[in-house]
């Protein structure tokens, strides 16, 4: 069983049904899913930079991704419905702590003048969302074989209810919020 499971279950539940006053441990607000996207504008022009990205992601996540397809065709962005535009990947279970573990105590840490993440990028229903400008934060990524330096998309689905609930869950899992 991963660290942060075993912490989750052993001190975060605990705290955080004393904290809100949970009738049902069930109640307690918990980690349903984690969806990282990269969004590769280049790669209906370079289908290369599209399959290193997932490559990338893969070993990142353990996990493969799924390529994305445009939904609708935009002139001015010269694209058609159906190319591929991006990948994207969704853990869950002991790959989504085992990423969420990595994330918080390794590749955070990493960023350059990290201050912290923001606590206002909460969507109304306990859902958060950042955005990271390099995936050479990951201990995986061998910097020498990055053929270009690509962001991703990172939205961590709790069972909270409230903002203030998964904010609280995320905070004693050790997510490094910055001060408001």
């Amino acid at each position: 069983m991963s660290t942060l499971k075993e912490k989750y279950l052993t001190e975060v539940r605990p705290s955080l049904i004393e904290q809100f006053g949970y009738k049902n441990i069930l109640e307690a607000p918990r980690l349903e899913k984690v969806v990282i996207n990269m969004g590769i504008g280049e790669g209906k022009d370079n289908p290369k930079l599209l399959e290193a990205a997932a490559k990338e992601l893969s070993l990142i996540t353990g996990q493969k991704p799924v390529i994305t397809r445009a939904k609708k065709s935009v002139a001015s962005f010269k694209l058609r419905e159906g190319m591929s535009i991006g990948c994207k990947v969704t853990l869950r279970g002991e790959k989504m702590y085992d990423f969420v573990n990595k994330l918080i105590n390794v590749a955070l840490p990493r960023v350059r003048d990290f201050r912290g993440v923001s606590p206002k990028s909460f969507d109304g229903r306990g859902n958060y969302s950042f955005g990271l400008k390099e995936q050479i934060i990951f201990p995986e990524i061998n910097y020498d074989d990055v053929e270009k330096i690509q962001g991703m998309d990172i939205i961590i689905v709790t069972t909270a209810k409230t903002d203030e609930e998964a904010r609280e869950l995320l905070r004693k899992l050790g997510m490094p919020f910055r001060a408001a």
